[in-house]
């Protein structure tokens, strides 16, 4: 096929990515589901496991080889965008005079689920390993599996808090707060697993470590003033600031790949850097068209991902895996979740509202778990298993969280007035522009 063919082939099977998965996320939507999770869903049903089985031809015409290197470059910025809100996003403050239930539920949160994940590799490492791998797993690839079963996704969790009137709620603070901290420890020992596995880097681990340390530094010291002299402390247009921006967060997403890390911590990194308005509100001109580029390019992510999705690697003991995987994450995340918050204090239905939430994984679970096999810290059997364990919880999320509230009694979930930090909770689109949290629902 020549260049020009490959091109326009490539820009028929974006309209496709794009039609169906946007439909999908429309339909999730309807059944009162995430939209993040009828687009996952729609990437690993354009994948091998579904189109593939059923229809090779139309697959192998639909999405050849050639079209590769495109669609990952789209998912690759795509990745980018979206972690660079998510960065930007993140504010610790909401913590407020929940601190202390945040933190607690937040350490309960990652240290079981974590145990339970490096112990589930250690049980089936003979059947979910490539033939390739080592006869016993290494210390990075254990750990790795430990921080799949501790991620909580905070977009979708935002977007839940949200349609659920919990935005003012004591859970509803807890949750979101201890979530963020969550991130902060998953994300950070996730950088450490990927620095140690060492990968195709010629520098030791330890150098990279260094360097990655420098880099962190520099961006905190420097460029934080930096850009708030540039973008804040002159006329500039909001159009152009946005470019300037998507900028910054692409060359900071490539010198972590360079360091042997990937380019989802240097995309966070340059969001948590860019300084925030007069009063700590988020600019709106850069959260809406972050939300709007993110959203329309996320698509060709989940396709990327769902390539990788194999249901004939599955053995039966895989099958077994799954079922074990799914109960374990849910069970351990939301037991550890409710027992912290109900030891900081929360009444027991406000605890598991706390936990159902922090269950909740969705677009942050795939973004770590294809890390994680780019790094080969997975075998596509076990890359499987989470991706629908990760699918699995979100789901779930949902009814569990309706069935709490309906057990639960009048008054039992505390309004607002019961916390003096609200966290306010707003779509990018709503009226009033900034938010302190804005919640997309994209992830």
């Amino acid at each position: 096929m020549s260049p020009d063919a490959m091109v326009m082939h490539f820009v028929g099977a974006s309209a496709l990515i794009l039609v169906v998965a946007h439909a999908a996320g429309h339909l999730a939507r309807r059944l009162k589901q995430p939209y993040i999770v009828g687009q996952l869903m729609a990437g690993i049903a354009l994948g091998p496991s579904l189109l593939g089985a059923v229809a090779p031809g139309a697959y192998e015409a639909l999405f050849p080889t050639g079209i590769g290197p495109a669609m990952t470059g789209f998912a690759q910025f795509a990745l980018v965008v979206f972690l660079f809100a998510v960065g930007y996003e993140l504010d610790l403050k909401v913590l407020g005079d929940r601190a202390r239930s945040a933190v607690t539920v937040a350490a309960a949160a990652f240290a079981v689920p974590m145990a339970v994940g490096c112990g589930c590799a250690l049980l089936f490492q003979d059947q979910l390993r490539h033939l390739d791998m080592p006869r016993h797993l290494s210390t990075p690839m254990v750990v790795f599996a430990g921080v799949a079963l501790s991620i909580t996704a905070v977009p979708v969790l935002t977007a839940i808090v949200r349609e659920n009137d919990l935005s003012r709620s004591v859970p509803g603070v807890v949750a979101v707060s201890a979530a963020g901290l969550l991130d902060v420890i998953g994300w950070t020992v996730l950088a450490g697993t990927l620095l140690e596995s060492g990968g195709e880097q010629s520098l030791s681990w330890r150098w990279r470590a260094l360097l990655a340390i420098a880099f962190i530094t520099l961006m905190l010291v420097a460029a934080r003033p930096l850009l708030r002299r540039l973008l804040w402390g002159t006329r500039m247009e909001p159009s152009l600031r946005f470019a300037l921006l998507i900028g910054f967060a692409l060359g900071s997403a490539w010198v972590t790949h360079f360091l042997g890390l990937h380019v989802i911590f240097g995309a966070l990194l340059a969001g948590a850097v860019v300084p925030r308005e007069k009063g700590g509100t988020l600019d709106p001109d850069l959260v809406r068209p972050l939300h709007d580029v993110g959203s329309l390019l996320l698509p060709f992510f989940f396709v990327v991902s769902g390539q990788s999705v194999a249901f004939d690697s599955m053995e039966a003991t895989g099958w077994v895996a799954l079922l074990l995987v799914t109960v374990l994450a849910v069970a351990t995340k939301i037991g550890s979740s409710a027992v912290g918050a109900r030891l900081s204090g929360l009444e027991r239905n406000d605890a598991w509202t706390v936990g159902i939430l922090m269950s909740t994984r969705g677009l942050t679970e795939l973004i770590a778990l294809n890390a994680g096999y780019q790094a080969h810290l997975l075998s596509k059997p076990l890359y499987t298993v989470l991706v629908f364990m990760a699918l699995a919880t979100t789901l779930l999320t949902q009814p569990f969280l309706l069935l709490v509230q309906r057990r639960s009694r009048p008054g039992t979930v505390s309004p607002s007035r019961d916390t003096e930090a609200p966290l306010v909770l707003r779509h990018p689109q709503d009226e009033g522009g900034t938010a302190a949290q804005p919640a997309a629902d994209v992830g």
